[in-house]
């Protein structure tokens, strides 16, 4: 059987992403455990949403700490206190600095075919605006492996989504968020089964095996 996957969350919203993890962890269908949730905004619902479930749920205020640098300082001196397998960025509107530690141990979602409509400034409403305006037939989300740049790490895996001509932003953003409710869980179980191999630019996915 394998062992439940130690989760990290770092969020900066209402935590939809979140809740869906506890649903399937609850149901027993994802072998994880979220040890720990850190929000770069304190009105974060995504906080109460752990609360409620007894997991300890910090604020680390961007605000608070300009440099990035000295924010990451105190977003791993909360990770610190807990044994954590794998960094799940969940709507994390700040970098998250891997350093060393956490090098392929730190995914993404993006709610967008990277590299279509990624990068810094492109999140939320502002990447389903772009999509629309672009006038692109598909769109869709990713999984990848975080890295030193905004949405640019090796990605893991990718679900297109139809871009209908009656969608609005909001729209499209449901239909999109639904795949990635889909393909986060699925990320972290390959994950837990070690069945993700970084070679390059590209992530291979093992069979169950390791083959």
């Amino acid at each position: 059987m394998t062992a439940p996957v130690r989760l990290a969350v770092l969020l900066s919203g209402e935590g939809t992403s979140l809740e869906n993890l506890f649903e399937r962890i609850d149901a027993g269908t994802l072998a994880a455990r979220v040890e720990i949730v850190v929000a770069s905004k304190k009105s974060a619902g995504g906080l109460e949403r752990a609360r409620r479930r007894g997991v300890p749920a910090v604020a680390v205020a961007r605000r608070d700490h300009p440099d990035p640098r000295e924010f990451n300082d105190a977003v791993h001196a909360e990770l610190e206190r807990f044994e954590i397998d794998l960094v799940a960025c969940l709507g994390f509107l700040s970098p998250f600095e891997t350093r060393g530690k956490f090098d392929g141990r730190a995914i993404n979602v993006h709610p967008a075919l990277i590299p279509a409509f990624s990068g810094k400034g492109f999140y939320g409403r502002h990447v389903y605006d772009a999509v629309l305006e672009s006038g692109v037939k598909l769109t869709g989300a990713t999984v990848h492996f975080v890295d030193a740049q905004y949405d640019c790490g090796p990605i893991i895996a990718q679900e297109a989504v139809e871009v209908l001509d009656t969608d609005t932003a909001a729209s499209l953003a449901e239909r999109v968020q639904a795949v990635e409710r889909r393909l986060v869980p699925k990320v972290i179980d390959w994950f837990g089964r070690g069945q993700l191999a970084i070679e390059g630019r590209r992530v291979r996915i093992l069979d169950p095996g390791g083959g």
